[in-house]
């Protein structure tokens, strides 16, 4: 499996010539809100690279002819100290905002978002939603305001548990899950969606813990042996899978672990080569992608020594670069209106933003732990492993439907 996609800059150059450049020139601040220090830091550190990186790149060539240029603010995984950030970036005259790490802090911003829209008209600001997934967000709590990039919990459970159904070795699943809202959607979803698909797969066992506070695991993972499970799904992202993964390493646990993000920093370390064809991880990309994206991600480990695998980044500058083409400006206001159902070419081909519910319409990508080899040959951390393609699902299998009734200006 090969997605070497045409390239996202020579598509991008095409649009430019066809844009009229009322903006061009212009400079775009993006102020990001994630973690900078504790347990999830190295998490936030490297996408914070990944802004600036393609900040640079994006700003060489985009439809719109703007320049972007990307603040970091540390939020310490913290609701109330990302609302002290977001005042931070209103000072600085920032009116794009980006944030993914945690949806208790994703759903904070969405709310300060609207009430500063409503309370100070001529100065809006857009949520880019880089990775926070819980549903409710282009659901019951949807936001004109918000678009998210990255696919929902709904939508990920939705491609996992297809590919899962046609696993007979799948029988007894153990679910294992950060205690904070993205956790809980993860359970909940990970039991409809097997009920539906497979009624005789049974839950032994459901666990939720705090989020960035547990540095042993193995507890946890003599829990899930005792309950004869063959399968964990776990939505935990950063040092919380890292550390489960090397307790289940330690502990002994041979069964097989369905993930959201085994890709993200210090994982990949701790699954080493114990893991291999055991853990398998749901999402919008992946290290072997090839194209345009493989050899901007080749440049990015050269410079930084470092892994990219946010690859909603590079969804969020096509489609600001093509918004503000077709708004012929960075107006907040007027992009809003464009990117709402816009299709743009990404890595991944053609992708939308889904009018409805602002929520990114996307393939997803099956992956397995293995050995890097001369087909897949990227390897994360250096570990000699990586994470090759098992199976795409188109948009359409994974989109999901939404209850969102949005408020429109």
């Amino acid at each position: 499996m090969k997605f070497a996609h045409q390239s996202v800059a020579a598509a991008a150059l095409v649009l430019a010539f066809g844009a009229a450049h009322a903006q061009k020139g212009e400079t775009v601040k993006i102020a990001w809100i994630d973690p900078l220090s504790g347990l999830m830091a190295p998490v936030g550190s490297n996408q914070l690279k990944s802004f600036q990186f393609f900040a640079e790149k994006f700003s060489a060539n985009n439809p719109a002819g703007v320049k972007f240029e990307v603040i970091g603010l540390d939020n310490k995984l913290s609701p109330a100290e990302s609302l002290n950030a977001f005042k931070a970036a209103l000072d600085q005259g920032v009116r794009y905002i980006t944030q993914g790490n945690g949806s208790s802090v994703a759903g904070a911003l969405i709310d300060a978002v609207n009430k500063h829209n409503e309370r100070n008209p001529g100065k809006e600001v857009i949520f880019l939603n880089h990775s926070a997934v819980d549903p409710d967000f282009t659901n019951s709590k949807c936001s004109y305001w918000h678009f998210r990039f990255d696919a929902d919990t709904s939508m990920k459970m939705e491609a996992l548990t297809t590919f899962m159904k046609d696993k007979p070795d799948v029988k007894k699943v153990y679910l294992l899950n950060q205690n904070y809202s993205h956790g809980h959607q993860v359970a909940k979803f990970a039991k409809e969606t097997l009920a539906r698909k497979r009624p005789d797969v049974q839950i032994v066992g459901e666990d939720l813990h705090p989020l960035a506070q547990v540095r042993d695991f193995a507890p946890y993972i003599a829990k899930i042996k005792a309950s004869g499970a063959d399968t964990v799904i776990t939505g935990n992202w950063g040092s919380d899978l890292a550390l489960l993964v090397k307790a289940a390493n330690e502990g002994g646990y041979t069964g097989k672990f369905y993930t959201y993000y085994t890709g993200v920093t210090g994982t990949p370390t701790a699954l080493g080569t114990g893991a291999e064809g055991r853990v398998f991880q749901i999402a919008y990309n992946h290290y072997n992608m090839g194209g345009q994206v493989g050899k901007w991600a080749d440049e990015f480990k050269a410079k930084f020594k470092d892994d990219f695998y946010t690859g909603s980044v590079i969804h969020i500058y096509n489609a600001l670069g093509t918004a503000m083409a077709k708004a012929k400006s960075t107006d907040p206001v007027k992009v809003a209106a464009a990117m709402e159902g816009l299709k743009f070419n990404s890595f991944s081909g053609e992708v939308e933003m889904r009018k409805l519910d602002h929520q990114l319409q996307q393939p997803l990508f099956l992956t397995v732990w293995q050995k890097a080899d001369a087909k897949y040959p990227y390897s994360p951390e250096n570990t000699g492993m990586t994470l090759a393609p098992v199976k795409e699902f188109p948009a359409y299998v994974s989109s999901t439907p939404t209850s969102c009734d949005m408020k429109r200006p």
